[in-house]
Order: structure tokens, then sequence, then C-alpha cells
């Protein structure tokens, strides 16, 4: 099976990458791609439930449904460990199918294969 990882590296401060990222790992997952995002930096923020209810780009779906429908069809969201634990959240706010994760398990689902797209 073909692999994808989509890094994102924005939240609020760039809600047209942040929303292009979740589009593009939409339609890995629905391609019978195994998808998985990877939030960094700023997007960690995303990884919080309620966060993205109120970003929404002309032109696309709200963010919001976007991340949901993304992991109601079993793709997983990766959460940069340092990057989370840096800014403060809160681990019981994550959002559905969301994981805190070292840059090794990262670079381990790259090695086997995996794309990555950045946004």
């Amino acid at each position: 099976m073909a692999k994808l990882m989509v890094s994102i590296t924005h939240a609020k401060d760039n809600t047209d990458k942040a929303t292009v990222g979740f589009v593009v790992a939409n339609a890995g997952g629905v391609s019978g791609v195994e998808t998985v995002v990877f939030l960094s930096t700023e997007a960690v923020f995303l990884a919080q439930e309620g966060y993205a209810d109120d970003i929404h780009e002309e032109g696309f779906k709200p963010l919001r449904d976007l991340i949901a429908s993304f992991t109601e069809h079993g793709g997983q969201i990766w959460v940069c460990s340092p990057c989370f634990k840096r800014r403060g959240l809160d681990e019981g706010r994550l959002t559905a199918n969301t994981t805190i994760v070292g840059g090794a398990r990262a670079v381990e689902f790259l090695s086997q294969g995996a794309s990555c797209m950045s946004y």
C-alpha cells in the first residue's frame, strides 16, 4: 500500500496552508493511500478540540469538517511532542485519532517509502 505524510506547520497564522494540507490529506485517504498528517510548530494548535471551528477559507469546506472527515475515514493525526509541550497545550483536548509523537515516529514512517507533502 502506498503511504503519504502531509506535514502541516501552520494554523491560524496561515489558514490557507492549514486548510489545503487537510484537503490533500483527505484526497490521499479516500484514494486508498495510508495517510498521516504530521502537525508541527504552529499547526499543533489544530490538534486541540474547537481550535479550528472558526477557520473557513473561501472555496473549501470549513477546516473543522475537513479534519473530521479525515479522521472519520481512518486518517491519523500525529502531533510533534516538543512543539506541543512548548506551547503548553492540553492532552485532554486532543482531536479524534490524534497521537503525540516524537520525530522518530515520523522518520520511521517516511523510511518505509512514504511520500511527504508540506504546507
